[in-house]
């Protein structure tokens, strides 16, 4: 293989397809797909695919790589190891929302394109549904592919080539199978035209190669006018939504499948039977006296009445309407719109536009200009803004509750309401969705159209739908963005607002929330100065979230502070902690771990009560897992006495107190965890907020986190 280096970036480009189109062949996948990471890590981009079918293409152009559960390729590249999914159920069972777009994947494999530290992006290959596990020499040959792109994208990168994804996505040439046998034409044709069927060929585009004759008789076209042409185009009765999902069904399960349509210049009934492999379909057409066969190996239930809704558009809108329903906040809403919502619509711009304390307020655009968007946002109600639904102080504003308006071009726009000619856009055509939930009116959807277009009867239905979905969504996400807000406000109220500064100890803290759910937390730490070389650490976890477990952590923290300063040994203030605990009868338990630091007689002191064991990186950046013996959790027994363990703290010495959400993975046993965090620990060095990021960075490398999550550093200077 060439050098990146030595390259320009179509070379590269070429290589790349070279290697994807041969992986695809070399592994038994029909088809295979290549992506790029965007700078940032949020989202890959398609840059290449082979044997896809086009509208699924369309789906995978651009996919969020935020948690594993966004799809096999967001777990290859996070979790950087390759992903097999052995079947379609798999596949719906590991990613349910990823299922309800592609419903008809059979078995997947991803791998991350690792180079170093860096992630360029990822390999997709797809299998039949009846494809067996992927067997070592396959599984080899894909990872060596990657790596090898891995390479050449480095070396590129480092002479100044660096590989950017097209506007489009490029559709690959399949590789050609090797022929068993010499082809013999004449033989093929005249076996061909004498049988009562008809025949056709179409590649992964839907594109028509091949023709007969008894083909074009029952499509009613002429031969010419079909070779070239998608079947879809050339006859127009087969463009129905229902009638291409079977083609692409077909292609993506590699599964044959067929039904009957009716063609409508003879009213005679035809059966269309597809057989697929990596490089297209064959298309087997016949007039059948009764109902179709039974090889519809891919029971697809009933062909529905043609409708003006494309394929892809009912995916989005199925992903969009599953997205909807999980959504936690306004943002994620935003965001849902944003990717499914304006592909779904072909639309070019939407904006979230709410009331909120007598002014408009954006909440979420994409599209519009951000002069317009600075216009709207908190504006006055009372302003003569062109805002339907939201303006109170101009009646011919007024847009009754509930009910959208459709504006077909600028000219019914300005019927409407004169007032948007003080307004540039640059779209053609608007939809104003009212926002409503629980009879409440939040607002209004607006969607924009570049072009001027009419909008059917089926569209506005369809919008409308969408709007009460949006408007529920809403509505949720600003209850919970409203609890999330405050929870953080009382969590941030219960923890020190600031660390005393100490001489001769460097001190450093982190609080995460948990990713999910707005509940408050119990983590707490705490640094308490003593005297001018003396502090006292505390770190600790009162079991459950909500209020409660808030008010318990502030008395907790509020107690140790105070038992602290009066001169309690680190024992002594986690046994009358306890017994104060016990007397308040709370009815839950909570961990804790007390640690006294003397930065002038270089010594520490250590007390836990059930709490995570504490490191201790030493100056040659060796880490111990402190073992203090233990004492039991704060709230079991009243009369319970925490053992002291004294601990060198030399200078250089760095101590990591932290609560469980640091170590607990799903998968790992604790054992494995905090050995891992004392490994990475050991061989981590910068300024102490740069320790403490790379240590929560290891423990939640996704961003996601099951449970609070409290550290605290403190060095020996």
């Amino acid at each position: 293989m060439a050098n990146g280096k030595d390259l320009q970036p179509a070379a590269v480009q070429e290589l790349l397809d070279q290697i994807v189109a041969r992986t695809v062949a070399g592994t038994g996948a029909h088809a295979g797909a290549f992506f790029l990471l965007e700078p940032g890590g949020g989202v890959l981009v398609l840059d290449a695919s082979l044997g896809m079918p086009t509208g699924f293409v369309g789906l995978l152009r651009r996919l969020q790589v935020a948690a594993a559960a966004d799809g096999p390729l967001a777990e290859a590249i996070l979790q950087r190891h390759l992903v097999w999914v052995a079947s379609g159920e798999e596949f719906a069972r590991r990613y349910p929302q990823l299922a309800l777009t592609f419903p008809f994947v059979g078995a997947v494999a991803a791998t991350p394109i690792v180079a170093g530290s860096r992630v360029w992006g990822a390999m997709l290959l797809l299998f039949s549904q009846k494809s067996s596990a992927l067997d070592a020499r396959a599984r080899g040959r894909f990872t060596t592919a990657a790596r090898c792109i891995a390479v050449l994208l480095q070396d590129a990168a480092a002479a100044g080539n660096c590989l950017q994804a097209g506007l489009t996505a490029r559709l690959l040439p399949p590789t050609p199978a090797r022929p068993s046998a010499p082809a013999a034409p004449q033989a093929a044709a005249d076996f061909i035209a004498a049988l009562p069927e008809g025949a056709c060929r179409l590649d992964v585009r839907g594109q028509v190669t091949f023709a007969d004759h008894a083909a074009a008789d029952l499509l009613g076209e002429s031969i010419p006018h079909l070779l070239g042409a998608r079947v879809w185009e050339a006859v127009p009765w087969l463009a129905p939504a229902p009638y291409r999902l079977r083609y692409k069904a077909a292609l993506a399960s590699q599964l044959p499948t067929s039904y009957t349509v009716k063609q409508p210049r003879t009213g005679r009934e035809l059966l269309l039977q597809l057989y697929p492999d990596r490089t297209g379909v064959s298309l087997r057409i016949s007039a059948p006296a009764g109902a179709p066969d039974s090889r519809d190996e891919l029971a697809l239930g009933t062909v529905a009445a043609p409708g003006p809704v494309s394929l892809d558009a009912h995916y989005h809108m199925m992903q969009l309407s599953g997205g909807l329903t999980a959504a936690a906040s306004v943002d994620e809403v935003v965001d849902l719109v944003a990717r499914h919502l304006l592909v779904s619509l072909n639309a070019r711009a939407f904006a979230l536009l709410v009331a909120e304390a007598g002014r408009v307020r954006v909440v979420g655009h994409h599209g519009f200009s951000p002069e317009l968007v600075d216009l709207v946002d908190h504006a006055p109600l009372a302003s003569d803004l062109p805002l339907p639904g939201l303006t109170t102080g101009a009646p011919s504003w007024g847009l009754p509750q509930g009910v959208p308006s459709f504006f077909a071009d600028r000219d019914e726009l300005r019927a409407a309401y004169p007032e948007s000619a003080s307004i540039d856009d640059d779209m053609g055509t608007w939809a104003w969705l009212s926002l409503m939930a629980s009879s409440q009116y939040l607002g209004v959807c607006v969607v924009g159209y570049r072009q001027p277009r009419s909008f059917t009867l089926q569209e506005r239905a369809t919008l409308t739908a969408i709007s009460a979905l949006i408007s529920q969504a809403v509505d949720r996400a600003r209850q919970y963005d409203a609890k999330h807000q405050l929870a953080e406000g009382l969590q941030a109220g219960l923890l020190p607002r600031t660390l005393p500064t100490m001489h001769g100890l460097d001190v450093a803290a982190r609080y995460l929330p948990a990713s999910h759910g707005m509940e408050v937390g119990g983590d707490f730490y705490d640094l308490i100065r003593l005297s001018d070389t003396e502090a006292a650490a505390v770190i600790g976890d009162v079991q459950g979230h909500g209020v409660s477990a808030a008010s318990l952590m502030g008395e907790v923290r509020t107690a140790v502070r105070a038992y602290a300063v009066v001169g309690a040994t680190a024992g002594e203030v986690l046994a009358r902690t306890n017994h104060l605990f016990n007397d308040l009868d709370p009815g839950l338990l909570a961990s804790c771990l007390y640690a006294h630091i003397d930065s002038f007689h270089r010594s520490g002191q250590l007390a836990t009560a059930g709490h995570c064991p504490p490191l201790l990186r030493h100056p040659d950046l060796h880490t111990d897992i402190l073992a203090a013996p233990p004492g039991p959790l704060l709230g079991v027994d009243p009369t319970a006495e925490y053992p002291t363990t004294d601990i060198p703290l030399r200078p250089g010495a760095l101590l990591a107190l932290y609560t469980d959400g640091l170590i607990e993975t799903p998968g790992t046993d604790f054992e494995t965890a905090l050995t891992d965090l004392a490994a990475v620990l050991s061989r981590t060095t910068g300024s102490l907020d740069d320790i403490a990021d790379t240590l929560l960075a290891h423990a939640q490398p996704s961003g996601d986190r099951a449970d609070d999550t409290a550290l605290l550093l403190l060095k020996v200077c």
